[in-house]
């Protein structure tokens, strides 16, 4: 048997889940939109130098590099905390390229 109070908390569940399915799917088309303007902008301020391609490639054994000395140095890292090395490979990487490609 359900209760009155139980029928409150689904709608207001329900409620709650509605406006955040909807400020997620709004958030992805606004940052959908701004793509193209973020690309001029990012291409502006960062060619110039060095380039995105260039830096990236150096930026991606830079990255690897660093990671697997500190995979060696944490002990049983390469497969203990994998999840933690990709994500630290995918931080490492974006501002390795970004700061490559500014600095030089």
């Amino acid at each position: 048997m359900v209760g009155e109070s139980d029928n409150k908390d689904k709608n207001e569940s329900r409620k709650i889940a509605i406006i955040l399915i909807s400020l997620v799917l709004l958030v992805g088309v606004a940052i959908a939109l701004m793509l193209p303007a973020l690309g001029e902008i990012i291409a502006v301020h960062f060619e110039p130098g060095l380039g995105l391609k260039s830096a990236a490639v150096i930026a991606f054994f830079v990255t690897v590099a660093t990671l697997l000395v500190f995979a060696i140095a944490s002990g049983d890292g390469l497969l203990g905390e994998l999840q933690f090395m990709l994500a630290g490979f995918f931080v490492f990487f974006l501002i390795f390229w970004l700061m490559i490609a500014w600095i030089f």
